[in-house]
């Protein structure tokens, strides 16, 4: 049997969760943009990243791994660099104040970084694709977590589940996006198999022993998630921990575990946003060059193939249309939290 659900207008499950986050002592800044990052990723279909999120604030709140006022500064940078200090703050806040330097320095240099230090991160990374593209910019996006995920070969975790987005400006259609793991899944979907009592898929972690086990509990609690792709899953994680650790002077999945010591918060670390102008790189006709994309797009959806993102969008416009879903367990767990 399915599980009941409740659909809740865009205005209705903005002020829940923004008065759940202000209950909690977020300020008024954070509690709206935590707030408007986890209805997006209501409205676009993805539970992992959606309400059930704010839990995974509050906890980490309640253990002192996030701080709720933090106000972000940006630090000197040269040429293209952008760099945000989110002062142990959510990462929401420190990308809205990069941002506009970060699309300033693209336009005039063809190519920029923003790098957002000592941050909590937490959201899917489409949600800061598309500021981008919507500009008219290409843009690539990655960060690590924790240590939640065994390198192949090995039983024991060391990196992160470190998503990598990428985003490319489509005029007059919705932007081509694609946002995934380098782990076999994300860390969000085992722990909601976790809370639905369900078994996960064979492939997707292993026990203590390396060993594959469908417990999803076992998995999160004493084993390790397992990359896609074996070994390229595993180099393309090991890439985003030293391009969004090191080269921005930030921490490492397992640096961030080690900083959390025990708490279960939500990881501590970096992220890197990069931004490329098509007018740069492309040349005068850069418009030819981009109507070019268009042809390969068209080329292959005539397969039956489906483009990155086309499910989100599809879901986001039936939630624009009859509202947002999410489960009947989890809207009232959420409305307990108003009266704790």
């Amino acid at each position: 049997m399915s599980e009941k659900t409740v659909l809740l207008s865009e205005e209705e499950a903005l002020s829940l969760s923004r008065k759940i986050l202000l209950k909690k002592g977020f300020s008024d800044d954070f509690s709206r943009a935590i707030s408007e990052t986890v209805i997006a990723g209501q409205k676009d279909g993805c539970a992992s990243h959606g309400l059930y999120r704010i839990l995974g604030c509050i906890n980490t709140l309640a253990s002192g791994g996030v701080v709720p006022d933090a106000e972000p500064h940006i630090e000197p940078s040269s040429g293209g660099i952008v760099k945000v200090n989110a002062n142990g703050g959510f990462s929401q806040l420190a990308f809205s104040l990069g941002l506009p330097l970060l699309i300033e320095k693209t336009k005039e240099n063809g190519i920029a970084l923003l790098a957002i230090n000592h941050c909590v991160h937490f959201s899917a990374l489409w949600i800061e694709v598309e500021q981008i593209t919507k500009r008219g910019l290409v843009a690539i996006v990655c960060n690590p977590t924790q240590a939640y995920v065994a390198p192949h070969g090995g039983s024991r975790p060391l990196l992160g589940t470190n998503p990598f987005a990428f985003g490319w400006p489509r005029p007059g259609n919705l932007p081509f996006v694609f946002d995934f793991a380098t782990s076999a899944i994300a860390r969000g979907d085992v722990e909601l198999h976790e809370r639905e009592g369900k078994q996960i898929p064979d492939g997707w972690g292993v026990d203590s022993q390396g060993q594959g086990c469908n417990d999803p509990r076992v998995v999160l609690e004493e084993g390790a998630l397992l990359t896609f792709g074996e070994h390229k899953g595993t180099a393309l994680s090991m890439m985003i921990e030293l391009i969004a650790g090191p080269l921005i002077g930030d921490l490492m999945s397992y640096e961030s575990s080690q900083h959390d010591d025990g708490k279960g918060a939500l990881p501590y670390h970096g992220q890197v946003i990069i931004a490329i102008d098509p007018a740069f790189t492309a040349g005068n006709n850069f418009e030819k060059h981009l109507s070019r994309a268009e042809t390969f797009f068209s080329l292959v959806e005539s397969q039956g193939a489906r483009l990155p993102s086309r499910r989100r969008y599809e879901s986001r416009e039936k939630s624009e249309k009859y509202g947002i879903e999410i489960s009947e367990n989890l809207y009232l767990e959420l409305c307990s939290l108003l009266h704790d």
